[in-house]
């Protein structure tokens, strides 16, 4: 009898609304789990996708704001895309982004500072395959938003100037700009 993968599962059913909604119901969860295991566990099992914890900073309280993603490499850095599961609205973790580009990623426990910029268009034609290779519910999740999804690079600095270094290995702003509860599938 073959084994069924959680992983494999979530990836078919990513296209799905009631997917959508349980992912932003278990996003806290997840989040907490990452934390906690530095990655290695997720909501789903052993972690399986790439994933990263961004720190932002909320653009109202000042205070760190964090939200697990879904992630590609590109280089030395890190590519997330604010979909926000389909919502209309852009996720809280973007809009921080967008008020203060200067964040912190964290993959398998190791954190790095890094400055976020929006890709531009001939990046989006090159990097947003990639994402949509890793979650194919991205589709979707951009038809049914009817707003541009955001696609971010996050540039890794140090001491205040941007570093050659290899990215690890591996909400609604209406509501509260402040906690990211959705994760950024």
């Amino acid at each position: 009898m073959r084994r069924v993968n959680p992983t494999d599962l979530a990836r078919r059913a990513a296209r799905t609304r009631w997917f959508a909604a349980l992912g932003r119901a278990t996003s806290r969860l997840d989040r907490r789990l990452q934390r906690a295991t530095d990655g290695r566990w997720t909501v789903l099992g052993r972690a399986h996708l790439p994933q990263l914890v961004l720190t932002t900073t909320g653009r109202r309280s000042g205070e760190p704001r964090e939200v697990v993603l879904l992630h590609a490499v590109d280089g030395g850095s890190w590519v997330v895309l604010a979909s926000n599961w389909g919502q209309a609205h852009h996720p809280a973790w973007a809009l921080n982004l967008l008020a203060d580009p200067h964040a912190q990623v964290t993959v398998r426990g190791a954190t790095t500072p890094v400055v976020a910029r929006v890709a531009g268009p001939d990046e989006v034609d090159r990097l947003l395959p990639r994402m949509r290779a890793i979650w194919p519910g991205y589709e979707a999740y951009a038809q049914r938003a009817g707003r541009e999804l955001y696609l971010f690079v996050l540039d890794p600095v140090s001491d205040g100037t941007a570093a050659p270094a290899r990215p690890g290995t591996a909400d609604s702003a209406d509501r509260s700009d402040e906690t990211d509860d959705q994760p950024g599938v």
